[in-house]
């Protein structure tokens, strides 16, 4: 995912691991919890689509804040606006928190009913902010910022309690999302023409496992990896979808189930239970679908649908 800042911006990877019984943080019940946050889309002189205003948070029940202290428009790296390109933003996969740089140029993470914390003005080098992509984890405990752009960095990996740096994952990684517990990281990684390479991180950048897996894993992106961080699911789509799962330390794939999916394309997976796969879909530009998959029986259910506001720009949604 390095740079995956396309036309949609992207969140936090999930999963749960086995033998632990997890309250589920995606049901939304007792409380309200950030479906996705959305950016206008303004028109230029040239007819040029834009982004503009504030950053807006549209809650499950439906509700709409702005972020007033998000830089919404993204500046570069002298701190010049950059018109056509958002500042980064994530969102938690439970949809509690929600990160982005402040206008004052700093990280912030925000928390729903709580406060804000403001990261160290040092915490990143002196880049453009469209060169940022953030992903939360699905808690929001850990942070992780990707610097792309001509001159990649290291990815850096912060706790968002305290702000502090945990670690760094190598620059020529692509970072594809975090494990359901935040304490690793799945990445990509070119190796040896044509084949590429998958590489579990802790969340302190100790390389943990790196294997090149079949192509039915590997051409068939988004990943997910399982809070033991060893599992990984992926979806091969057409006309006779399956979900893969497949095991990095044996090196094999470890089961291929049939599955019924809507008519829509992949946004993101995520693991959000032992036996438990979310994906979100998006169809129509603008029409979302979540569903859920039972990893040992491939039954499916539509847990969510919605359509984003109309003078959406790009928008970022919740993992789970």
């Amino acid at each position: 995912m390095r740079a995956r800042i396309l036309t949609v911006l992207v969140a936090a990877a999930l999963a749960a691991a086995p033998g632990v019984a997890y309250a589920d943080p995606h049901a939304h019940q007792g409380h309200d919890s950030i479906r996705y946050a959305s950016i206008k889309k303004c028109t230029s002189k040239t007819q040029t689509d834009r982004p503009c205003g504030d950053w807006r948070l549209v809650m499950h029940s439906g509700k709409k804040s702005v972020l007033p202290d998000a830089q919404g428009v993204a500046l570069d790296a002298k701190g010049k606006k950059l018109p056509y390109s958002p500042a980064p933003i994530a969102v938690s996969g439970n949809g509690r928190r929600v990160a982005y740089f402040s206008k004052t140029g700093r990280l912030a993470v925000r928390t729903l009913g709580g406060g804000v914390k403001l990261f160290a003005e040092n915490a990143l080098p002196r880049v453009a902010q469209n060169e940022v992509t953030l992903l939360l984890s699905d808690d929001g405990g850990r942070l992780a910022a990707l610097i792309g752009g001509e001159k990649p960095a290291s990815t850096r990996v912060f706790d968002t309690a305290t702000g502090a740096r945990l670690g760094t994952v190598p620059a020529d990684r692509s970072l594809l999302g975090f494990s359901f517990d935040g304490d690793e990281l799945l990445t990509s990684v070119d190796g040896d023409e044509p084949v590429t390479e998958l590489a579990v991180y802790t969340d302190t950048g100790d390389e943990v496992v790196r294997v090149a897996p079949p192509q039915v894993v590997v051409s068939n992106a988004p990943q997910a990896l399982s809070a033991d961080g060893r599992t990984v699911a992926n979806v091969v789509q057409g006309a006779k979808p399956e979900l893969v799962l497949y095991d990095l330390r044996t090196d094999q794939v470890t089961a291929r189930k049939k599955i019924k999916l809507p008519d829509a394309d992949i946004h993101m997976i995520d693991w959000t239970g032992d036996t438990q796969v979310t994906l979100h879909m998006l169809s129509g530009g603008d029409k979302i679908t979540i569903v859920q998959i039972d990893t040992e029986t491939g039954k499916v259910k539509v847990r969510d649908k919605y359509t984003l506001l109309k003078d959406t720009f790009v928008f970022a949604a919740c993992g789970g």
